[in-house]
């Protein structure tokens, strides 16, 4: 064989791999973490892991691992328990064939001589997607894949194939720091489950979001923190910057942002203070813009109700140059957001809001592992999708990742999260998340029809297969709990200044061009012409003007008090938060560290600002040298008297003027006691 034969040979194995994935029609986007990022239509895993096929593919159902001797037939049953097909095991099959089947979801029970129910697995046909899932598509979902299918290639390619085939655009991964950077030294030489699952996600054509939440036992301070060290910050903050510098390196092109760390503000993760949560973010910032400028770096994930305190301490600590989105995570209703994210929307500055873990968890009523929802849970779950989504996008988050896409249960509490059951058969709500990722592909919130309670009216401005087109989700349901959810139907008169193009339902079945009388729980889509929602009354969504702020300072202020300080408040109820609870009747001795990550030594002057009535400090103002790469050392005397107001504390103030030219500010909330 000579060198053009092999060479022209190995391009035609190569296209012949690429298209077992992929199909000719791509997009070309520039994305911000510096790469021209090809995008395909996703076509269907060989193996169609979970029983997952396209319309007009023949279906197989894989027998469950489970399957009795004893099963004789089979009957196939659709979302709404109707049987559609049934037949006899002959006991010769490798899987069960059904033939083509419309899109939906579906349910196989597999019975005994005597029709008894034995088990059952799943199954979905979705619709072929007609476009690449455009780049700035808010339909995200969080998939832990390098954790549901660790040290699993095969796992991992099956879950990147379910997101793309959902039209997903962007995923969220989870990283263990202590696996990656064992000790101080370089990082790890050998491939890790982190790295084959960015690998595989990124080559299915989607966009990782990358977040990690524990110290390595050879960064943690014991001393300071001796409940639980690995479950919080490290205390030098230079652990975090060389950490996040050496992640963008060893995952450029592979991952585009970074939540540095999940859920810092509870007890879960380590249950931080708001100046420990920005100096943190600070250091991560700057560690991961130092190993590639145009990563996306996101907030690290506040969880629970958002707060006013919260968002004025990201003000104090003038944290927003840190962060290029702020990110959060909500379990509300979804008809709650709106009035519960005005602090979130404050925080942002004017920049994307995105909310990387969401979801509504529903109880269990299955065996383990299975943990089974009821069908009736099942269908809940289903409609919440859609609902979910388009109140998010109203309420101002502009990537929304849907809680979670394998399965997870939690024990403690009896909730079922998981899209996808244990052996990556759909749930019916991953097929209602891929009527989304399909009809509101590149979705952007007009705004709020104004429709009387219990019916609820969105249009979006989206690409629904590949067209542009405004499209309306609407359905009828009442702020209520599961238990007396789905069962609310009320007249809508469609009104008469759209044309109404498609209809769907929820889980993205064509309605031919039909529109329901009336609204119920079950979400409906109506393809509009592109430029119908302009003749409607709209209730525009929120908006935050941008806000200005100066450029990210290399020059990073940190507390470092003992754990024994740090106690939990809630600011209102749903919310979590930390503060510095401290004795008014005695003088404290307070720890500041001054970091450089510049490379030359800055000198500087700090000092107190707007101290609270009757609180002292001492020296009051402290002149600095630090080096290059280095931090320094200041300590602070500090006297107050007991706080009486009904706030969750005072904020004390530190303000750092530097020969660099640049400056830091750190603010720490103390309720005196």
């Amino acid at each position: 064989m000579n060198l053009k034969t092999g060479l022209l040979l190995l391009t035609v194995m190569s296209l012949l791999v690429f298209s077992c994935y992929t199909q000719a029609q791509q997009v070309y986007s520039i994305d911000k973490h510096n790469m021209v990022s090809p995008r395909s239509i996703p076509q269907p895993h060989p193996d169609h892991p979970g029983n997952v096929y396209l319309a007009g593919e023949s279906v197989k159902i894989v027998f469950p691992r489970d399957l009795p001797d004893s099963a004789a037939a089979w009957q196939l049953s659709d979302d709404r328990r109707q049987v559609l097909r049934q037949g006899d095991l002959t006991g010769d099959e490798q899987a069960l064939s059904v033939g083509t089947l419309p899109v939906g979801w579906y349910r196989v029970d597999f019975l005994d001589k005597d029709a008894k129910a034995l088990t059952h697995s799943t199954a979905a046909v979705l619709a072929r997607l007609k476009a690449a899932t455009p780049p700035d598509s808010p339909i995200c979902v969080d998939s832990a894949t390098a954790w549901f299918a660790r040290d699993d290639r095969l796992n991992q390619e099956y879950l990147a194939s379910l997101a793309a085939l959902a039209g997903v655009n962007w995923v969220r991964d989870r990283l263990s720091w202590n696996e990656i950077q064992p000790d101080p030294g370089s990082f790890t030489a050998a491939r890790t489950t982190y790295d084959t699952a960015a690998e595989i996600q990124s080559r299915w054509g989607l966009k990782v979001l990358q977040t990690f939440h524990r110290t390595p036992d050879w960064a943690t301070d014991k001393q300071l923190d001796p409940e639980g060290a690995g479950g919080r910050f490290p205390r030098d903050l230079r652990h975090i910057y060389n950490f996040c510098r050496g992640l963008a390196g060893r995952f450029r092109g592979q991952v585009g942002a970074w939540e540095p760390w999940n859920e810092s503000n509870v007890a879960s993760f380590g249950g931080h203070t708001i100046d420990e949560m920005c100096s943190f973010q600070k250091a991560a910032y700057l560690g991961f813009k130092a190993g590639d400028p145009d990563l996306v770096v996101g907030w690290n994930a506040y969880a629970s109700s958002p707060t006013q305190t919260h968002t004025d301490g990201l003000a104090c600590n003038q944290t927003l140059p840190y962060y290029d989105t702020y990110n959060i995570h909500t379990y509300d209703w979804s008809h709650s957001y709106d009035k519960l994210w005005p602090p979130a929307r404050q925080a942002t500055g004017g920049k994307p809001l995105w909310v990387t873990e969401s979801d509504r968890g529903i109880h269990y009523v299955g065996e383990e592992p299975w943990c089974e929802l009821s069908p009736e849970s099942e269908i809940q779950k289903a409609e919440f999708i859609a609902q979910e989504y388009a109140q998010a996008l109203f309420a101002g988050s502009s990537r929304h990742f849907h809680f979670i896409l394998g399965h997870y249960r939690e024990s403690h509490n009896h909730v079922q999260f998981g899209l996808l059951r244990m052996d990556n058969t759909p749930r019916p709500a991953y097929v209602a998340l891929a009527a989304l990722g399909r009809l509101l592909a590149g979705a952007q919130c007009m705004g709020q029809l104004a429709v009387e309670d219990p019916a609820h009216v969105y249009v979006f401005r989206a690409k629904p297969d590949g067209k542009e087109a405004d499209v309306m989700v609407a359905w009828a349901e009442k702020q209520v709990d599961w238990d007396r959810r789905s069962q609310t139907a009320v007249a809508w008169p469609l009104p008469d200044s759209v044309t109404v193009r498609q209809v769907y339902d929820y889980l993205g079945r064509d309605l031919n061009g039909k529109v329901p009388e009336s609204l119920n729980g079950q979400p409906l889509f109506l393809i509009l012409a592109k430029g119908d929602a302009e003749k409607l009354n709209l209730e525009k969504p929120p908006t935050v003007p941008a806000v200005k702020s100066d450029p990210p300072s290399a020059i990073v202020m940190q507390a470092q008090l003992p754990q024994k300080y740090i106690k939990a408040y809630a600011e209102k109820e749903w919310s979590q938060g930390y503060l510095y609870q401290m004795p008014a009747d005695r003088e404290h001795e307070l720890t500041l560290w001054v970091y450089n990550f510049n490379d030359d030594p800055v000198t500087g002057t700090i000092t107190t600002k707007e101290l609270p009535a009757g609180w002292q400090v001492t020296p009051g103002q402290w002149r600095v040298e630090v080096a290059g790469n280095g931090r320094k050392k200041i300590v602070a005397r500090l006297s107050m008297g007991k706080d009486d107001k009904t706030t969750p504390g005072d904020w004390l103030k530190f303000h750092g003027k530097f020969s660099s030219g640049e400056k830091s500010a750190l603010a720490l909330l103390i309720q005196a006691q």
